[in-house]
């Protein structure tokens, strides 16, 4: 049993995670400032919220969801619900787990590809936000790329489990808070 986790999951990890503070925290800077700028300034001070604040607010949040799916997968962050593991073998638990994985890379395939053909078509069939009409059609590739990552993650785990019979998962900090 090897206990260092393989390359290609250390290389994973780590684009993962600046992948996240970059674009999660440019993102989530950008979400408080407009907030602050739009509630505090525009609306209380000039009454004059600005046009379509809600949209691009809307839009960040779709943004950190999609940054967030992929390294909460290499976590462990998602909810596993181990009801009757107690009762099974090892052997058939692990089994079980693997099955379990296999259909979420399948399922996940699915959702990359046809949000990518939604973002194919987002444009064609005028898929915008109300107020300032911007096309859906990034925020669909951006999706589809994450649920993509996050296949990838579920085939990493199923190559761990192989080896090693457990996922090592990522840990980030590791203080208490």
């Amino acid at each position: 049993m090897n206990n260092e986790i393989p390359r290609p999951i250390r290389m994973l990890d780590k684009a993962l995670i600046w992948i996240s503070l970059i674009f999660g925290g440019t993102t989530l800077v950008f979400m408080t400032g407009y907030t602050v700028w739009n509630v505090l300034v525009m609306r209380k001070a000039f009454n004059s919220p600005i046009l379509g604040a809600e949209d691009l607010l809307i839009l960040s949040l779709v943004v950190i969801v999609a940054l967030s799916i992929p390294l909460g997968a290499r976590t462990g962050a998602h909810i596993e619900i181990e009801v009757l593991e107690s009762r099974m073998s090892a052997a058939f638990a692990k089994w079980s787990l693997v099955v379990v994985k296999l259909g979420g890379v399948g399922l996940l395939s699915v959702m990359a590809w046809r949000l990518w053909h939604a973002g194919n078509t987002a444009q064609k069939f005028g898929e915008t936000t109300q107020q300032l009409l911007i096309s859906y059609q990034p925020f669909y590739y951006l999706l589809s790329v994450s649920a993509a990552l996050y296949a990838i993650v579920l085939v990493l785990d199923i190559w761990q489990m192989q080896r090693s019979d457990r996922v090592r998962y990522l840990h980030i900090g590791g203080g208490a808070l």
